[in-house]
């Protein structure tokens, strides 16, 4: 049982220094993301190397369109998330982590993932599908070998980790894909997010900067959610709060799709194709997807 990184200790619980949540974590329990726990005063990471999905992606589905296109890519999900996005597409494993009961996986150590990679002439890594920062010891472990092979290591994340452990695994990281939910703090506070803290979105974005002093190749996400995120203040918001650090920074619009419990009708393609015409009036480089 691998021991966290990232805590501290109050008595007999333990702090959770990883993301915004700060969860304050008793003895046999574990954090809101359902990951992170304490046994005995140690913190824990149960879930280490129980991996829920493994399959080889064109890199641009992570998405990633400037950043080796036309490669392929090693993609690897974990299980747990530190928000609870009520539209969340990958329900099934981010809002899951009973790993003896409904979900499904393998344990695979880092030196196997590498080897996998290796066995398919894979040049990179995607740590994905659901959220892998909560999976930081993993991370920086697979990561490290993946470098002394070689082998270049993307993340595709919420962003929500605290400065730290953010500088830690970016140094490691060669391109991400950061999800930028929405430009609200209200929204990341009362709709996205386990705990009341308002430093979601924040944190997101210092995420983003950091990404970019550290001159990790940086694309941005945003799922386009109809009447949540998508009036012209907010995409105006987030479009300039891109351009801010780099123009050249590529934005993917992409389209809702009913999911979880959230079923608002789609998002209609026309719609995202003007807002991309607008954004594009900022930004060099913004595409639409899941159309």
């Amino acid at each position: 049982m691998t021991e966290a990184l990232f805590t501290s200790k109050s008595g007999d619980d333990i702090c959770c220094e990883l993301c915004p949540n700060k969860c304050r974590i008793k003895n046999g329990s574990f954090g809101l993301c359902g990951v992170r726990g304490n046994k005995g005063g140690i913190g824990i990471v149960p879930l280490y190397g129980f991996i829920t999905a493994l399959a080889v992606d064109p890199i641009e589905k992570k998405p990633l369109y400037h950043f080796k296109p036309g490669s392929k890519i090693l993609s690897l999900g974990f299980a747990g998330c530190n928000l609870r996005c009520p539209f969340c597409q990958n329900w099934h494993i981010s809002q899951n982590t009973d790993i003896y009961g409904k979900l499904n996986g393998k344990w695979i150590q880092p030196g196997e993932v590498i080897s996998a990679a290796l066995e398919v002439n894979s040049p990179s890594i995607a740590y994905t599908y659901s959220e892998p920062l909560i999976h930081a010891e993993y991370l920086i472990n697979c990561m490290t070998l993946a470098k002394k092979h070689g082998i270049k290591n993307v993340l595709v994340t919420n962003g929500c980790i605290n400065e730290t452990a953010a500088a830690e695994i970016l140094k490691l990281t060669d391109a991400a894909n950061v999800d930028l939910k929405c430009f609200s703090a209200e929204t990341y506070k009362s709709l996205l997010g386990y705990s009341a803290t308002s430093a979601l979105l924040e944190t997101v974005k210092n995420f983003i900067k950091l990404c970019y002093k550290m001159k990790v190749h940086l694309e941005i996400t945003t799922l386009i959610v109809p009447e949540l995120n998508d009036s012209a203040e907010e995409i105006n918001a987030a479009a300039d709060f891109i351009t801010s650090i780099d123009k050249d920074i590529p934005w993917h619009l992409t389209a809702y799709h009913p999911a979880y419990h959230w079923s608002a009708p789609v998002t209609n393609p026309d719609f995202l194709k003007s807002i991309a015409k607008e954004a594009g009036k900022k930004l060099n480089y913004v595409h639409t997807g899941n159309i």
